[in-house]
């Protein structure tokens, strides 16, 4: 072989050693995502009262977001959106509406990073369908992960119920910490495979109804708990009547929060505890596993639960407790980390998949609505996005709503008007009203900060109807939701509600 053949040879093996060495360094990526939880559940956000202390330990090792909302306060509608970073309109799929389509899932977080050479495992609730091309009926997506965990519909507590998890019924007959022991043996068979991995864990915790571990029984025996602060019907007389008519107005009565309010609790922060010992088991693996310095933790959840705030119960309004959420993210490599650092910038469900791709290296699908969060992880003081949207056309129509949250303001829009009902405005300044007791549309304050959000209500609207999937009713919304269309009373369901 002659000198210049060597040292081009030399070259080649130097550039695909160079590679193997990038393949290697890309991080290990672990999602791990909480069903029905709010920020109340969890000491890191300032609750005395319960025990949380492996999501407190992950919370001090990266960065909290104060200001993280989830866009469409119900799971499957919230589950799409995370895989996908589109809000719900664009991406079609919710309860009431219909699957997402397989188009849509392609460009998904956990399907993208596959195909580029990522192992991929799911376990939980994953909460959707996917419906292929040209079919009929809708199927989990059970061929597009290495490992799978997860099951149809709600899925059940008890481990031996969820058919992919039953080998771990024995061990760990309820579900929360199976998903630890499938997480501990995902990240051990992923490590020795040296591949970079991707794990998304969705726990039924803390969704009612309530069947706790008795593992943890004796966590909050004869515990009682402090009430927030806006707890009780006395402290919703400035919200709508649309958001009394859903079942989340009497379920403050039916699921016990007004006369059982300390047992509910348990019942609640005891499912919360078992997700936490969960959480120190993935912890523990990825330890063992010798790859704790190149994994990224993010912890979240689905959407929020309002406990008896307001005189509520269950979710899918857009205020605080059903909409805010906690957000954990640790990343070992990053020199922010370990110096408990919070973000209270606005980041909302739609920024997981592009930010999952970028730690991966990859870009987003264009066009999609989520950013990136890390350059909040750069900077906590930097700012991604102006407004975030509230999606909430599920249920009644006289309960659905659309609205706006900013750094300083929340607009929501409540469009049902008929009978004894008027369309409803709100508006909240959740910087120094976290609790949503004022509604600065009732007091008649802040005008020009009400006309400045309204401004922009009325652009996401515009966007609404130009970017809408035209499939499982959501064009309709486009109008619905105009501010300046009447509605028409008793319209039927499927026709249109306006004029």
């Amino acid at each position: 072989m002659n000198l210049k053949r060597l040292v081009w040879t030399m070259t080649l093996l130097f550039m695909a050693a160079l590679g193997q060495a990038k393949e290697v360094k890309r991080p290990n990526i672990i999602f791990l995502f909480t069903d029905d939880q709010n920020t109340y559940s969890l000491g890191c956000y300032g609750n005395d009262d319960v025990l949380t202390p492996n999501i407190d330990s992950l919370a001090r090792d990266g960065v909290t977001f104060d200001r993280h909302y989830t866009v469409t306060a119900i799971c499957m509608a919230s589950r799409a959106t995370v895989m996908t970073g589109l809000y719900e309109y664009r991406h079609g799929c919710n309860f009431g509406h219909g699957p997402l389509h397989e188009d849509l899932w392609k460009q998904s977080y956990p399907v993208i990073l596959r195909k580029h050479g990522y192992l991929t495992a799911i376990a939980g609730k994953i909460g959707f369908e996917v419906l292929p091309e040209g079919e009929q009926n809708a199927v989990l997506p059970e061929d597009d992960f290495d490992w799978w965990g997860a099951g149809p519909g709600q899925t059940s507590y008890r481990t031996k119920q969820n058919k992919s998890m039953v080998k771990y019924a024995d061990q760990f007959p309820h579900s929360s910490r199976s998903y630890g022991a499938f997480g501990r043996d995902f990240i051990e068979h992923a490590s020795a495979q040296q591949k970079p991995f991707c794990l998304s864990i969705s726990f039924k915790a803390p969704h009612k109804p309530d069947q706790v571990d008795p593992m943890f029984d004796q966590v909050y025996a004869g515990k009682k708990f402090n009430k927030p602060a806006n707890y009780g019907r006395q402290f919703s007389d400035q919200f709508s009547r649309q958001s009394k008519t859903g079942r989340q107005y009497e379920r403050f009565e039916s699921w016990g929060y007004k006369d059982d309010y300390d047992n509910q609790m348990r019942l609640y922060n005891q499912l919360v505890h078992a997700v936490d010992s969960a959480v120190g088991m993935i912890r523990q693996a990825v330890q063992d596993a010798g790859v704790a310095e190149n994994t990224v933790f993010i912890f979240t959840s689905d959407n929020g639960f309002f406990c008896g705030a307001h005189g509520y119960g269950s979710k899918v309004l857009p205020y605080e407790e059903g909409s805010r959420v906690p957000l954990i993210i640790f990343d070992p490599r990053h020199n922010n980390s370990s110096k408990q650092l919070r973000v209270d910038s606005l980041t909302g469900s739609i920024d997981f998949a592009p930010t999952i791709l970028g730690l991966a290296g990859l870009n987003a699908p264009r066009g999609i609505d989520g950013r990136d969060l890390m350059p909040l992880y750069d900077d906590p003081q930097a700012s991604i996005h102006e407004y975030l949207e509230l999606i909430n056309v599920w249920g009644p129509r006289s309960c659905q709503s659309f609205g706006v949250v900013g750094q300083e303001y929340k607009y929501i829009y409540w469009p049902y008007e008929t009978g004894d009902f008027e369309a409803t405005e709100e508006l909240f300044n959740i910087s120094i009203d976290p609790l949503e007791l004022k509604n600065l549309v009732l007091t008649g304050e802040a005008p020009k900060d009400l006309k400045r959000i309204q401004k922009a209500y009325d652009a996401r609207v515009r966007t609404w109807s130009a970017q809408a999937v035209d499939y499982n009713d959501y064009v309709p919304y486009g109008k619905i939701f105009d501010r300046s269309i009447p509605w028409v009373p008793n319209f039927a369901p499927g026709e249109p509600a306006w004029k």
